[in-house]
C-alpha cells in the first residue's frame, strides 16, 4: 500500500512518546500522550487512517495491552525485541522523544525484529505457569531459610530421613528452643514452608483445570510432548505457554535460536570464534528444556512413570521419543568423553532436545488441522 505511515511508540506506565516516519523520509515527533485507551484512540485518528498505519513499540513491562487495543482499532502493530534494536556506539543522548523517533525510522527501514504476541487466553496460561514457577522458587528459599536456621543451632536431621517429607516436617515440629524468640522464628519459618506448599498445590490444580479448557490442538501437543523422557505435564505446559504453536518455526534451528541456547559468535575474515550460549532468547523455555535434558544422562529406558504417560500416545510419537533417548544419551556420552563439563554437556543435549520437541509438536499440529477422516 502506498503512503504508509510508520509510527514509533516509546511506551511507559503513564506516558507514550509518539513519533512518525513518513514515506518522503521525514521523521517528526508528535509529543507525549497519556498511556490511556482514549488518548491512544485520539492519537490514531490524528495520525491517519488505520489501514495506512504501521505501529511498533518495544516489548516491556507494560505487556501486550496496547497491541490488543491497536489491533481492535484495525491498526497493524508489531511488538519489538528490545535486545535486537540497532544501537549507535557513539550515541550518548537518550530521551523518550529520541527513542520514539529511532523506532519509527528503523521500523520504516525494516531493521527491527518483532516478537510473537500471544492472544489473551494464551497470555493467561503463561501468567499461571509463571506464577507456579514463582511459588516454586519461594518454596526453595523458605526451605533454605528453615534448614539453615536449624543447622545454625545444631539441630540436625536424623539419619535415614529424607528432607522435606511429611516425616521430616513432623520431626521439625518436635524441635524446641530455650528462648521464646527462637521458638517464634522457627514457627514463622515453618509456617512459610507449609504456606508455599499449599500455594503450589493450589496452582498446580488450577493448571490441570486450565488445560481442560484449552483448544484441542494445544491439548494434543501438551499430551504428545509428555511421551519424551524428562517432560511431564508441567514442563509440557510451560513449553507451550512460552512458545505457542511450534509450527510457526519453519526449522528446529529457529526454535533453538528462540530459546537462546545457541552459541554466540564473533568471527571475522578467516577467524571463526564461537563462545558460550548467547542467552538471547526465552529464558523460561531454555530453563525448562535444560532441566529436562538432565534425564538423558541415564541410559535409554522406559520406566513406570514414562510408560504411563505414553499409554495414550501415537506409536509414531513413541518411536520418536525412543529415538531421542538413544541419540541424546549418546550425545551426552560423547561430550563427556571429550572432557566437557556436565553443565556444558546438558546444555548441548537440551538444545538438541528442542529439535525433537519441534518434530513432535509439528506432527501433532498438522494432524489436528486435517479433517477427521484423514487423521483416522
Amino acid at each position: 500500500m502506498k503512503n504508509l505511515i510508520f509510527v514509533g511508540l516509546d511506551v511507559h506506565a503513564e506516558t507514550i512518546a509518539v513519533a512518525v516516519a513518513e514515506a518522503d523520509g521525514s521523521v517528526r515527533s508528535l509529543g507525549v500522550i497519556p498511556n490511556r485507551a482514549e488518548s491512544v484512540g485520539r492519537m490514531i485518528r490524528k495520525v491517519g487512517k488505520p489501514e495506512q498505519l504501521r505501529v511498533c513499540y518495544e516489548a516491556g513491562p507494560t505487556g501486550y495491552v496496547l497491541y490488543w487495543q491497536l489491533s481492535e482499532l484495525g491498526v497493524k502493530c508489531e511488538v519489538l525485541a528490545p535486545t535486537l534494536i540497532p544501537v549507535k556506539a557513539g550515541d550518548r543522548i537518550k530521551t523518550d522523544r529520541r527513542d520514539a523517533e529511532k523506532l519509527a525510522r528503523c521500523y520504516r527501514a525494516g531493521d527491527l525484529t518483532a516478537v510473537w504476541v500471544p492472544d489473551a487466553a494464551h497470555e493467561a496460561l503463561r501468567d499461571l505457569v509463571r506464577a507456579r514457577l514463582a511459588a516454586k522458587r519461594d518454596q526453595l528459599r523458605a526451605r533454605h531459610r528453615l534448614g539453615k536456621f536449624l543447622l545454625r543451632h545444631g539441630r540436625r536431621t536424623p539419619e535415614a530421613m529424607s528432607a522435606w517429607t511429611d516425616k521430616h516436617l513432623a520431626w521439625i515440629k518436635t524441635v524446641h528452643f530455650e528462648h521464646s524468640a527462637q521458638e517464634t522464628t522457627l514457627l514463622d519459618y515453618l509456617h512459610e514452608v507449609e504456606h508455599v506448599a499449599e500455594r503450589l498445590v493450589r496452582l498446580e490444580r488450577s493448571i490441570d483445570t486450565t488445560i481442560e479448557t484449552l483448544p484441542v490442538k494445544l491439548r494434543a501437543v501438551i499430551e504428545a510432548l509428555q511421551s519424551l523422557r524428562g517432560i511431564a505435564q508441567i514442563s509440557a505446559v510451560t513449553i507451550m505457554a512460552e512458545v505457542g504453536e511450534l509450527s510457526r518455526f519453519e526449522h528446529p534451528c529457529q526454535l533453538m535460536g528462540y530459546s537462546g541456547a545457541v552459541s554466540r559468535e564473533h568471527s571475522s575474515g578467516p577467524r571463526v570464534c564461537r563462545g558460550a550460549i548467547s542467552k538471547a532468547g526465552n529464558a523460561h523455555l531454555r530453563r525448562i528444556v535444560i532441566e529436562a535434558a538432565w534425564a538423558y544422562r541415564h541410559r535409554p529406558a522406559v520406566g513406570t512413570t514414562l510408560a504411563a504417560r505414553q499409554r495414550r500416545s501415537d506409536p509414531a510419537l513413541i518411536a520418536t521419543a525412543w529415538k531421542a533417548q538413544h541419540r541424546l544419551h549418546q550425545r551426552y556420552l560423547r561430550l563427556i568423553g571429550r572432557g566437557k563439563s556436565k553443565q556444558q554437556t546438558v546444555t548441548a543435549v537440551g538444545r538438541e532436545l528442542l529439535g525433537f520437541i519441534w518434530d513432535i509438536g509439528v506432527q501433532v499440529e498438522r494432524q489436528t488441522q486435517l479433517p477427521l477422516k484423514q487423521v483416522v
